[in-house]
């Protein structure tokens, strides 16, 4: 595998406050450098005998590797977020930072704050979208290594030394204030509408209970803090709920093997949640008889270890 150089996104000339010096030796020297040197060791890698090279070694080079595989990447992405009037945003990407972040005031001044908190030391400021959680958020990374995993960076703020010594010594205020004016909002908004079109992560899967309606364990706390009436139902099977310490506050056991028993003593005017151990077969099927008989009946997803994990409230299980 061999990496190939990243032609200049940004035309130095034309920056605010940021000299062509200042990004011309930054492109050379820098990301030039961590190019060079990733294609080395991916060579040194790939021509490994993996069967009889002690495994510290191969550790050591993929860990360099991959520290310079994200220092280009990031390298690329900071020069790309260049080049244009960092005042002047779309409706796409101001809408969705004021979604985020309750208005693009506030994110500017929460970027520029974690920013400034690298004054003195060194690292990256970015602004990543989530597909797991579908919004955007900003982050700072330490070294070129760290990231959040599924996270796609849309905007990039180099805060090595590297990127502003020559030219703003330590005055790192004057250097993000010039990178902020300097941000190009069409290319970040690009990206971000790329990015948006990745799914998130898939969820579980049970097509045997794709017709029963579920609810999150977050949800339920919710209800319950909020003073909903909810009749909450521990459906973990017999056999598992001889041996537990702990119930789910406010919730009530009941063998969901005679459930045709049991459901008569429950309202139909409250919503019924069903939960079994870890959210699978017996709290969905519960949930299905349940609504089947006419309850508004879901199932919680993830079931009591999910509500422990989430550290809802339990009590003893007498």
């Amino acid at each position: 595998m061999n990496y190939h150089i990243a032609p200049l996104f940004c035309r130095p000339w034309t920056l605010n406050g940021m000299s062509p010096r200042l990004i011309e030796s930054h492109y050379e020297h820098n990301y030039g450098a961590a190019l060079n040197r990733l294609n080395s060791v991916t060579s040194e890698l790939e021509a490994l005998d993996v069967k009889t090279t002690p495994a510290q070694v191969i550790s050591r080079l993929s860990r360099e590797q991959t520290t310079l595989l994200n220092s280009t990447l990031l390298h690329e992405l900071y020069f790309a977020s260049l080049g244009g009037d960092g005042r002047t945003l779309s409706d796409t990407i101001a809408g969705a930072l004021a979604r985020d972040f309750g208005s693009v005031d506030r994110w500017r001044h929460e970027f520029i704050a974690l920013a400034e908190a690298l004054t003195g030391d060194s690292g990256w400021i970015l602004l990543t979208w989530l597909p797991r959680d579908g919004r955007l958020i900003n982050h700072s990374a330490s070294d070129h290594a760290e990231s959040i995993a599924g996270g796609i960076p849309i905007l990039a703020l180099d805060m090595y030394e590297h990127a502003y010594h020559i030219e703003y010594g330590a005055n790192t205020t004057a250097y993000i204030a010039a990178f902020m004016r300097n941000i190009h909002w069409g290319a970040v908004e690009a990206r971000y509408t790329d990015a948006i079109k990745v799914s998130p992560p898939r969820s579980l899967d049970q097509p045997e209970f794709k017709d029963v309606p579920s609810i999150t364990p977050e949800e339920v706390q919710e209800m319950l803090s909020s003073g909903k009436r909810v009749q909450i139902i521990d459906t973990r099977p017999r056999h598992y709920s001889t041996r537990a310490q702990d119930i789910v506050e406010g919730a009530v056991w009941r063998d969901p093997e005679r459930i045709e028993e049991w459901m008569a003593s429950l309202s139909k005017d409250e919503p019924v949640v069903t939960f079994c151990v870890y959210g699978f077969h017996i709290g969905c099927q519960s949930a299905a008889a349940l609504r089947k008989a006419g309850f508004d009946a879901r199932y919680m997803a993830g079931g009591h270890y999910a509500w422990k994990a989430i550290k809802g409230p339990v009590k003893l299980f007498a």
